[in-house]
């Protein structure tokens, strides 16, 4: 109850007058990562996040047999898969070429959640493997495909194969009928945590579904990006996946007949539950999303988008994560223009996040951006009620960067109300997960001259009360 009057506090005052008003409160997911400084000293030093517990996924197997049909048999383009392709037999993984230092305790990490998770006979090679891992430049990745920061090939296992590849039918998933090797392509050059989360990503896809779903509030087979590591639901999807009654080939009627008895099985407390009418996402949201929160664009026109986004979002009658993220566009893009809309906005994608199954990061994400707003408006208080209501849920969720951001504002709402010893420790203990989240301390820095940027000056505190 509390912190939903701090809510309703936030959205009502976000107008107050400011010793910061060009300032931009939005300091999340807006700064391409720099790879300068000292990026390998970064990449050398993991924080230790606890080990993931399992997580029982809290929604409807009725549910969840629709959405494993939509992401098997659909790629994220929309065209449809005639038919569900795996590997058949034991799953190698090897990583090749300029590895960072941080990628192997990751995949380490990553492989043993999967064998105990999903139940998958997949371990680590140094020789030929089932899916290759290349690391190379991270402008090569985006001369390749503008905007993309990891991908996944079949048919390939190394980039030389994948360059020689191109313009032919070779890579094309849709005429493939069992995986025998896959190569995924991540950049060598980026922040730990972009690292792995390209490795927790493209490792499911380059093994299961190759769709991405805006409705899934659970998972990361989602476009919105607000999961870093494969969920419950995630490894649910995989166990399904390679369930021996399926094999590669089958139809999605056979699938489609399989599954319900597989799900109760596997999953028996969703037994019971509705199924839901999220349904295909149509394309004019998506490309409205796109444009409000992609590269490119004035102000104007994104925030125009973002609008556009809402419009179809409500038209549609939907009431999931896709209004949700419609929302928190609008907020993000009103930021710097009507703090008071921003609230708002805010405030709603809150509400829908929160009701949600899954959608805890998704409503940290949103704490954060409101923690923001409160500290450009002088108000500590409400920023230190908002980092500290997201802090052990963005912890549990293993992102660095979004908890190294909390902290940062937690350190600057600490020194505004007066204790500057409480800020400087805050400070110091948010610089491994910086690291790790941001990939250098120029980075790092930058970041932490946009949340001191936000506060008012004591002065301007002192003179406004």
């Amino acid at each position: 109850m509390r912190f939903a009057a701090i809510l309703a506090v936030a959205t009502l005052t976000a107008c107050a007058p400011t010793s910061n008003p060009s300032g931009n409160a939005e300091v999340s997911m807006n700064r391409i990562p720099e790879t300068t400084g000292s990026a390998t000293t970064a990449r050398s030093a993991a924080p230790a996040f606890a080990a993931v517990a399992p997580t029982r996924v809290q929604r409807s197997n009725t549910e969840i047999a629709q959405d494993f049909m939509d992401l098997e048999f659909r790629m994220e383009s929309g065209r449809p898969l005639a038919m569900l392709t795996r590997f058949e037999g034991p799953i190698t993984v090897a990583l090749r070429g300029q590895v960072p230092a941080s990628a192997q305790g990751d995949l380490t990490r990553l492989l043993g959640r999967f064998r105990a998770e999903a139940g998958l006979n997949i371990s680590q090679t140094q020789g030929a493997a089932s899916i290759t891992v290349e690391f190379i430049p991270r402008r090569t990745i985006r001369n390749t495909y503008a905007n993309v920061a990891c991908f996944v090939a079949p048919r390939v296992s190394s980039w030389a194969e994948y360059k020689q590849a191109r313009g032919t039918g070779q890579l094309d998933w849709a005429s493939v009928t069992r995986r025998d090797r896959v190569a995924i392509f991540a950049p060598s050059d980026a922040s730990p945590q972009e690292i792995r989360d390209c490795l927790h990503e493209e490792m499911a896809q380059a093994m299961g579904p190759l769709n991405d779903l805006y409705q899934l509030p659970d998972s990361v087979f989602n476009d919105d990006n607000f999961h870093t590591v494969l969920t419950g639901f995630d490894m649910l999807v995989l166990r399904l996946h390679y369930a021996p009654e399926l094999r590669s080939g089958m139809t999605r009627e056979q699938v489609a007949a399989i599954v319900p008895g597989l799900l109760a099985r596997m999953n028996p407390s969703g037994v019971a539950g509705r199924s839901h009418n999220g349904g295909r996402t149509p394309q004019p949201w998506v490309k409205a999303m796109e444009a409000a929160l992609g590269a490119g664009g004035t102000a104007r026109t994104k925030q125009e988008a973002a609008a556009r986004a809402l419009h179809i979002a409500q038209a549609q009658g939907w009431g999931d994560a896709r209004l949700a993220f419609s929302w928190f566009a609008v907020g993000r893009l009103q930021v710097g223009h009507d703090p008071v809309a921003a609230a708002n906005a805010f405030a709603e994608a809150a509400r829908i996040y929160r009701a949600l199954p899954g959608a805890q990061i998704h409503a940290a994400h949103v704490d954060m951006q409101l923690a923001a707003l409160a500290l450009s408006q002088g108000r500590p208080d409400q920023t230190l009620a908002f980092a500290e209501r997201a802090l052990p849920v963005v912890r549990e969720a293993q992102n660095a960067s979004l908890l190294a951001t909390l902290m940062m504002l937690k350190a600057e709402a600490l020194d505004l109300s007066g204790d500057s010893a409480g800020a400087r420790a805050v400070r110091l203990d948010s610089q491994p997960w910086a690291r790790y989240g941001f990939g250098s301390d120029a980075v790092t820095r930058a970041r932490q001259r946009d949340i001191t940027a936000l506060a008012p000056s004591r002065l301007a505190m002192a003179l406004k009360g």
